[in-house]
């Protein structure tokens, strides 16, 4: 076991195509030598093309697992991927907070694949909100936000308002206005960026890989600003390592 490299849980998702869900956060978490470990919330039949079906893992298997590893390991960041109800994520951040305080969470919004399997639903916002303000980022797309407020319709205003819990880094590939811009939302100021790719290949799970890099480099002690760039950066090497939806992880 290396003195030198964080640990990093995920908690998502089990993708049998590595595209996506824990296979792709590990190697992720590789990448930026941090020490992977991962607890699956779900297993799916899947292709980086279509999706089939998933069978949810019990809740007490998850915070039991949780658990032994907070037990035994200081954990310095956790991500969290598709889950299929608030109620069960909430039991999965509240229990990471009483193992571990000071952990950095964040929770990629995996609300539908892009095969339009919806995942979960937002039945409350008032437990949202409760979730929220335990995280430290979210990582939604511009349709994913949507699903976050039951009021508000434009996507900027809802991470405005959301930012007041938690930082919101808004994807920009479904932006209709800004292709590719990225906007990272806090409390106190509004980052804009850019894409440093001009030609880029659709891929599978590229949000998950956003997110568990983002999860590293919080890990790695590196501010959020920082570590949202340097995220972005890794997330367009894979969009740009090769024409297919399986990408190649590298720094």
């Amino acid at each position: 076991m290396s003195a030198n490299r964080p640990f990093v849980l995920s908690i998502a998702g089990f993708d049998p195509s590595g595209g996506a869900g824990v296979l792709a956060d590990v190697k992720t978490f590789e990448q930026h030598q941090v020490y992977g470990f991962a607890v699956t919330t779900g297993n799916t039949i899947q292709t980086e093309n279509d999706f089939y079906t998933m069978k949810w893992t019990d809740i007490d298997f998850v915070l039991t697992s949780l658990k032994k590893l907070f037990e035994n390991y200081d954990i310095k960041a956790v991500k969290i991927g598709i889950v299929p109800s608030l109620d069960y994520l909430e039991k999965i951040v509240f229990s990471i907070k009483r193992l571990s305080p000071k952990t950095k969470i964040v929770w990629d919004t995996v609300l539908k694949s892009t095969t339009e399997f919806d995942f979960m639903n937002i039945e409350n916002q008032t437990v949202l909100i409760e979730i929220l303000r335990e995280l430290d980022l979210i990582t939604p797309n511009y349709n994913e936000i949507l699903q976050l407020d039951s009021v508000e319709k434009n996507a900027v205003q809802i991470a405005q308002k959301l930012s007041k819990y938690c930082a919101v880094y808004l994807k920009g590939g479904h932006n209709p206005e800004e292709k590719g811009v990225d906007y990272l939302h806090t409390e106190t100021a509004i980052f804009k960026l850019l894409p440093n790719q001009n030609r880029i290949y659709e891929k599978h799970g590229s949000g998950c890989v956003l997110s568990s890099a983002l999860a590293a480099n919080l890990a790695l002690e590196k501010d959020l600003k920082t570590a949202c760039d340097e995220a972005k950066k890794y997330t367009e090497n894979l969009l740009t390592s090769n024409p297919s939806k399986l990408g190649y992880h590298y720094v």
